[in-house]
């Protein structure tokens, strides 16, 4: 299903926060496909850090000089939203062998759900294998630095959560 402007993927996640891992993947993924959609699952089941909103613009803002990056949010189905952004490939990221047996399910209900839409799992440099979006939250709130793991611009956010400080990105 390529669509006019090449090979599009969908990297999908909550992104709460962006950790520098998320980003190794995106800026890898960007290399191999003509473009990349960071997609932020809206969950009205979950309680977030960040809002969509916030999410998504600080997406924007670390990728701004990047062409080939889009950042979007969507709610439903994957495989729906990946058929409405023309994309041809989900993008996952396997840190470690414990997701592998959930993003294997993921993944085969997907083609059940959309044959033509292929998974391919990435994993990110060495230095994030361990790096995920709730540690780096707790040990944040915890008073641990998060320094190297996620984004400068993530960092000053999430210590202006921690103060009450302005939302600024």
């Amino acid at each position: 299903m390529a669509s006019s402007a090449g090979r599009v993927a969908v990297y999908p996640g909550s992104f709460d926060p962006l950790t520098n891992g998320h980003v190794d993947i995106i800026e890898r993924g960007v290399a191999i496909f003509d473009r990349i959609i960071v997609a932020i699952l809206v969950n009205p089941d979950k309680s977030p850090l960040f809002t969509v909103d916030e999410r998504l613009a600080m997406t924007r803002a670390v990728f701004r000089d990047q062409p080939g990056v889009e950042v979007d949010s969507f709610q439903g189905l994957l495989v729906h939203y990946a058929a409405r952004r023309e994309a041809d490939v989900i993008v996952r990221g396997l840190r470690a062998i414990s997701d592998f047996e959930f993003e294997m399910q993921m993944a085969l209900m997907n083609r059940h759900l959309s044959s033509s839409l292929e998974t391919v799992f990435m994993m990110p440099a060495e230095a994030y294998t361990y790096v995920s979006s709730r540690l780096v939250k707790e040990i944040f709130a915890l008073g641990a630095s998060v320094t190297g793991l996620v984004p400068e611009l993530v960092e000053a956010r999430l210590a202006s959560k921690a103060t009450g400080g302005a939302p600024g990105v």
